[in-house]
């Protein structure tokens, strides 16, 4: 059989495309979007719903990504989202677009200009998309190859439509956890979620730091996330915690 890194890029996503109906959970899309960045030659996705105007908080809107963690910390803590041309041009437009941060002349911007190149994401790009509830939302590949081809932004734009609407449709069944969370795993969590460490919160609880890490992981498997950050993120959109 053909390597599908071999093949054209329709081709690819055509290839890519037949998968996406055996979704099962997050997790499977998150594999999922890890081959696709590793086919097109990227070293990162991010799928997001699109922020609102008041918020500040990439990892608030991250829905699923292989962003590194402390690269989204930085981001956050640096308050790079309000200032974010790709986040504005996002608002903006219904286009796929690329991103090079070698061109970018904005003093302003310089921080998040050096935050991408520490992390080797200097080009790549964005793709918007929506549901059938017509909530918006883009899915991103990021690196250091060169730029994409119009070829590949087309089909790759095709492929993340379906990506995101399959997406959707599996929150939507999974608002709720499959089981539910003890009252140490919520506790675990909210203290998570006030920016308190594993150890921290082993202090605060009374608990050894290895159950605590025990607690986080089972909530986050519970809650079909694929680290604590978006399993309290999640935990607060079903109101399991405030």
């Amino acid at each position: 059989m053909e390597a599908i890194s071999t093949l054209q890029p329709l081709e690819k996503c055509n290839r890519l495309l037949a998968e996406i109906g055996s979704f099962k959970s997050q997790f499977d899309v998150f594999r999922f979007m890890k081959r696709v960045a590793e086919t097109f030659g990227a070293r990162a996705f991010m799928v997001m719903t699109l922020p609102s105007r008041t918020s500040q908080s990439l990892a608030g809107n991250s829905v699923i990504t292989n962003w590194p963690p402390d690269m989204i910390a930085f981001y956050d803590r640096e308050g790079m989202l309000t200032s974010s041309p790709v986040i504005e041009r996002l608002r903006k437009s219904t286009k796929p677009f690329t991103y090079d941060v070698s061109v970018v002349e904005d003093g302003r911007l310089q921080g998040a200009v050096s935050l991408f190149r520490r992390f080797q994401m200097d080009r790549g790009a964005y793709f918007p998309v929506h549901d059938s509830l017509g909530q918006r939302g883009s899915i991103s590949l990021s690196g250091d190859r060169e730029p994409f081809s119009t070829e590949e932004m087309a089909a790759l734009s095709y492929l993340f439509i379906h990506v995101f609407d399959s997406l959707s449709a599996l929150r939507e069944q999974d608002r709720k956890p499959n089981e539910t969370l003890t009252d140490r795993e919520i506790d675990c969590l909210t203290w998570t979620a006030a920016g308190k460490t594993s150890a921290e919160i082993a202090e605060i609880l009374t608990l050894s730091e290895h159950t605590v890490n025990h607690y986080l992981n089972r909530a986050t498997k519970k809650l079909d996330t694929v680290n604590r950050t978006q399993a309290v993120v999640k935990a607060m959109k079903t109101g399991l915690i405030k």
